[in-house]
């Protein structure tokens, strides 16, 4: 079979690295990168450390609103497809890239796969989320990280193409831990020590676009009471030019980091604060408390399982959380066994 994978974002290539190399055993893959993220610390660096194949097609679409951009994807996208006529294009989570590869590939009659299909937060103003409803109302196969979202699907008449697979970011994270924690020199470089800082990431639009919760989580950090290490997005940091932003010594504010580093960092926190729900997935894989900067939050297995806490940017809220949460002593493996991307895979070879 002639697949076309379609990435575009940070999560995206960590997902399709282990599923490339399950579907490569036996299929054709061809690689779209559609350049949503596309300064090297964005994106390049993934591909360069995990071994994701060389994109066969970089679409190059860069910045823009999301109109624009899931515009200028679908143009550009529709003469790769046309040109390749795969058998399947697959699309993963929930970024622009994901909504412009399911309307083009649904267009043209293609059959759709989505990997992390069913995830909701309930909330449409998060543009996410609509890109999540549209993906999967197209979708012809829906892979699911977890059994909510078998259920969730299933409530909105989804059944019989609906697989529960498991996380491959967990089957990536199991495939590069080791080579990570021998590879990665960022806590040496950085000055830090296992268990003595906090991690903080921060991107969504809800948080970046807003000035008045972007003040108040910089507030938050600067009143953690410890070392905290910031990854600084790209639109995070324009946001918080905007604002001027003056943070406390203890905020360590860095570029963003590459997959190897990231890993480390995470996997040596003494807690993770996030509003990403891929930052959210990780922190659960390596045992360590996450506090989530939003409102809501796709992955509820981890709250309910006690090892994330929903806090918004409630100051008090968020402070108290940073000073004492602590999850139980058992993690239930909700994400599966580190085999989704094999199974995946399989599933699509049954469609030949």
């Amino acid at each position: 079979m002639k697949i076309v994978s379609i990435v575009g974002a940070r999560p995206e290539f960590i997902q399709s690295a282990p599923v490339s190399k399950a579907l490569r055993a036996k299929h054709q893959e061809i690689l779209v990168h559609t350049g949503q993220h596309y300064d090297y610390l964005m994106s390049q660096t993934f591909f360069d450390e995990i071994g994701i194949p060389a994109p066969d097609y970089n679409l190059e679409v860069g910045s823009g609103s999301h109109a624009q951009q899931t515009a200028e994807i679908m143009a550009r996208l529709e003469e790769v497809l046309v040109k390749e006529q795969p058998d399947v294009v697959i699309v993963r989570g929930d970024t622009n890239s994901t909504l412009a590869g399911a309307v083009t590939a649904s267009k043209l009659h293609i059959p759709l796969a989505h990997i992390e299909a069913g995830e909701r937060s309930f909330d449409k103003r998060m543009p996410e989320e609509i890109n999540r409803l549209v993906a999967d109302k197209l979708a012809d196969m829906h892979f699911c990280v977890s059994r909510a979202a078998v259920r969730q699907l299933a409530k909105e008449g989804f059944t019989a193409s609906v697989h529960w697979v498991g996380d491959v970011m967990l089957d990536a994270m199991l495939a590069n831990r080791e080579i990570a924690h021998r590879k990665s020199s960022i806590l040496q470089r950085l000055g830090l020590e296992k268990g003595c800082y906090s991690l903080v990431t921060i991107h969504r639009a809800a948080n970046t676009d807003s000035p008045e919760r972007l003040t108040k989580i910089v507030r938050i950090l600067n009143q953690a009471g410890e070392t905290v290490v910031f990854p600084v997005h790209p639109r995070t940091q324009a946001a918080l030019k905007k604002i001027e932003a003056a943070f406390a010594p203890n905020v360590l504010c860095i570029d963003p980091v590459g997959y190897f580093d990231m890993m480390v960092l995470e996997h040596n926190a003494r807690l993770v604060a996030t509003d990403s729900g891929g930052v959210q997935r990780e922190a659960y894989f390596a045992g360590i408390p996450c506090v989530t900067l939003r409102d809501e939050t796709e992955w509820v297995e981890t709250v309910e399982a006690g090892w994330n806490c929903l806090v918004g940017v409630d100051e008090i809220k968020a402070l108290e959380a940073w000073r004492t949460f602590s999850p139980p002593a058992h993690r239930p493996p909700i994400f599966g066994d580190g085999k989704a991307s094999e199974k995946i895979a399989s599933l699509i070879q049954a469609l030949d």
